[in-house]
């Protein structure tokens, strides 16, 4: 069992650095892929192209294996979902950290931003309007994001470790999916708890 940790998009740092350390402590192994060139549009595009090349990299083809997707690689799920599937890999599970949902449908990320949070909470300034935060790309926050029509194609959860999200949080149990809240040192163990409990269901 592989959990394969998609970062955040942009390369924008991760705000759980020991979590791929972390997890086999726990009994689930775990790989990073570094995922790079989405600072040029396509950016959806080129994230889901080169996570999907890095996860054919990393791992094996027949490795049970579940995608964890942070911040705002979590709407991109579904289109990297989808790459796995035509590489014959078996997808066991789906879950999002502290990230905005796939959602059915051409959106952008400002678009998501506003059904998604209707409180704000977990939108910076400015963001759900379109306009770029300080060193995004012009259009990154209102280019259409890649759908997969038969999304989730597996059992999915939700990871909530940052409070901002408590509303998305919401919306995934809406969905019927499994949410654990707990604090960064925690991670870890509830990560393992989820890709455990998504296994059985698979």
């Amino acid at each position: 069992m592989i959990a394969v940790l998609l970062p955040p998009t942009l390369g924008a740092a991760t705000r759980l650095p020991d979590l791929h350390r972390r997890l086999p402590e726990v009994g689930a192994g775990a790989v990073r892929p570094e995922v790079g060139g989405d600072e040029l549009p396509p950016h959806a595009a080129r994230y889901v192209a080169r996570a999907s090349l890095e996860i054919n990299r990393l791992v094996a083809t027949d490795a049970p294996t579940a995608l964890v997707a942070e911040g705002d690689a979590g709407p991109l799920l579904g289109a990297v979902g989808a790459a796995q599937r035509a590489a014959h890999r078996p997808v066991f599970g789906y879950v999002l950290v502290d990230a905005f949902l796939p959602q059915p449908g051409s959106a952008d990320r400002a678009g998501l931003m506003r059904s998604q949070s209707p409180e704000g909470g977990a939108v910076p300034p400015g963001a759900d309007s379109g306009a770029p935060l300080p060193g995004e790309p012009p259009a990154y926050r209102t280019e259409l994001l890649p759908v997969a029509a038969d999304w989730p194609d597996a059992p999915c959860a939700y990871l909530l470790t940052d409070p901002a999200f408590a509303h998305v949080a919401r919306l995934a149990g809406m969905r019927g999916w499994t949410v654990r809240e707990t604090d960064p040192d925690g991670a870890a163990a509830a990560l393992a708890e989820l890709l455990v409990g998504l296994r059985g269901m698979s």
